[in-house]
């Protein structure tokens, strides 16, 4: 995906975040590039442009450790941050210990790049005329982007600026937070309009596996809903993706999490990375954008005092999201031994097939290890595997599409289908019984499911903070019901462009 380039000089890329020093950049001709008017013409430019804007949406890594993934994470009870010490990336630690504050530079880089990702898609837009079935259909999936990046904004920050068009320097300090009711409608006309042009998962093949379909559409549409408690409207959409007959689950977590099944048939959006770009230590790019997955090696357990099961392909990393206890007692307690081995080892089971780890004291480890995006030898390229993760992001899966279509159906009364839906993802696990409650208790297992299906998905948080459980499971952590249920607007749109601080940051 990454090797297409956007013909128009793209910098800054948020009119949000344009400084003056940015602006007399722009003001300056670079030779060979297109003036933008000249752009969006045609279908290779407008595919150009679209590939650019799937493009940011790998920036996981950008010159600084800012992952939403990583973000999500440690604001759960599933994990904590890991790495050497409590200095090791300090903006991941304070957010792991919830005393991160409006300076939190992790919470910075994902706030600019979901915004950076959404000018590239306004780009798209506003400027290409839909002259042609692939330009419409192309607009539709910068739509869907757009919906998409919105949708991940306004569940974690509340009220943001909704920036549809280019920004005049004169308006900069004066475009606002636009309120939640407001994002989602926009969100949810963004989507309507791109299932219309969206095509089905299956008329894409090969190189374009990648792209948005009308399935992911929907199931987005249905997430956002369900965020509202439109709970109705929710389990509409997703029984349009459930009946589509385009997706699937894969034979088990694991092999949904394989290379084998990237864009497979549980898969309804990806992100995707690549390991055959050859990175090693002198070429690696720590001040741009890789294209190979480096938060995975950064998630693998500490090389300093781990080594490997002879037969395993879980290799050593840089020891940062360490499962907590917590999470290895979910699995225990629900007597979910298939789906636990392919999510979580315990240090106990890594001794046993011949592994070893040296150090029980290590700092945030609590004798376990994440096995779900983990650190495999077989995902890793040449000639350095830690710089060549090709794992892709799994944004949305049918596994999740299952559970979320369950939960809008109990809410709106109709508990036969809701456990029909938790079923078939328990019936996949293997061991499980089947669920038979029905009302409040029957959300309380579609809660548990959730937890154990998607964990170190970096659904947990949010999901906690929309049930309204935040308070009560991550206590502990440091959570306030009053404060933290929203990320604070990083500091320097808050200064720069006027923006109101969300309360107690």
């Amino acid at each position: 995906m990454k090797n297409y380039l956007i013909n128009t000089t793209i910098v800054c890329l948020s009119a949000l975040f344009l400084t003056s020093g940015c602006k007399k950049f722009l003001d300056q001709e670079v030779p060979g590039a297109y003036a933008e008017e000249d752009f969006y013409k045609t279908d290779l430019d407008a595919t150009q442009a679209v590939t650019a804007t799937y493009d940011m949406m790998q920036a996981h890594y950008n010159t600084n450790w800012g992952s939403l993934y990583m973000i999500k994470m440690l604001l759960s009870d599933e994990s904590n941050a890991g790495g050497s010490d409590a200095g090791d990336q300090p903006g991941y630690q304070t957010l792991d210990n919830y005393n991160f504050d409006a300076t939190n530079d992790k919470v910075r880089e994902a706030w600019r790049m979901c915004y950076f990702t959404i000018y590239r898609a306004n780009k798209v837009i506003n400027r290409t005329v839909p002259e042609t079935d692939l330009r419409k259909r192309l607009i539709a999936e910068a739509k869907f982007i757009r919906a998409y990046n919105y949708f991940e904004l306004v569940s974690l920050w509340g009220d943001v600026p909704l920036v549809l068009n280019d920004i005049p320097p004169a308006e900069y300090t004066s475009t606002g937070r636009k309120a939640k009711a407001d994002v989602y409608a926009q969100i949810q006309k963004d989507l309507n309009e791109a299932i219309t042009d969206l095509p089905l998962r299956s008329t894409y093949v090969g190189g374009d596996r990648f792209r948005a379909s009308k399935g992911a559409a929907q199931a987005l549409l249905g997430k956002a809903l369900l965020y509202q408690a439109k709970y109705a409207e929710a389990a509409a959409q997703f029984e349009l993706v459930i009946t589509s007959n385009q997706y699937s689950l894969a034979p088990s977590v694991g092999a949904a999490f394989s290379p084998t099944y990237e864009f497979g048939q549980e898969s309804l959006f990806e992100t995707s990375y690549t390991n055959a770009r050859s990175y090693d230590w002198g070429n690696f790019p720590w001040g741009g954008a890789p294209e190979s997955n480096i938060h995975i090696q950064i998630m693998g357990p500490r090389g300093d005092f781990y080594t490997k099961a002879p037969a395993d392909s879980l290799i050593a990393g840089w020891g940062f999201n360490l499962p907590k206890q917590k999470m290895w007692d979910a699995f225990i307690a629900a007597g979910d031994v298939n789906r636990r081995r392919q999510t979580v080892m315990s240090v106990g089971e890594l001794i046993s097939a011949g592994g070893n780890w040296t150090n029980p004291t290590a700092y945030d480890y609590e004798g376990f290890f994440q096995r779900k995006y983990g650190s495999f030898q077989s995902q890793t390229g040449s000639p350095i595997g830690e710089l060549n993760y090709g794992t892709n992001w799994r944004l949305i899966r049918y596994a999740d599409v299952l559970l979320m279509a369950a939960e809008a159906y109990n809410k709106s009364s109709n508990d036969l289908k809701a456990r029909q839906y938790l079923n078939q993802v328990r019936q996949r696990v293997g061991g499980l019984a089947d669920v038979g409650t029905s009302g409040p208790a029957l959300f309380t297992d579609i809660v548990k499911e959730r937890q154990l299906e998607l964990a170190f998905e970096g659904y947990r948080y949010p999901d906690l903070v929309r049930w309204g459980l935040a308070a009560t499971e991550l206590a502990s952590l440091g959570y306030q019901s009053n404060k933290h249920g929203v990320l604070p607007i990083p500091d320097f749109d808050v200064r720069t462009a006027g923006l109101p601080q969300n309360p107690f940051y």
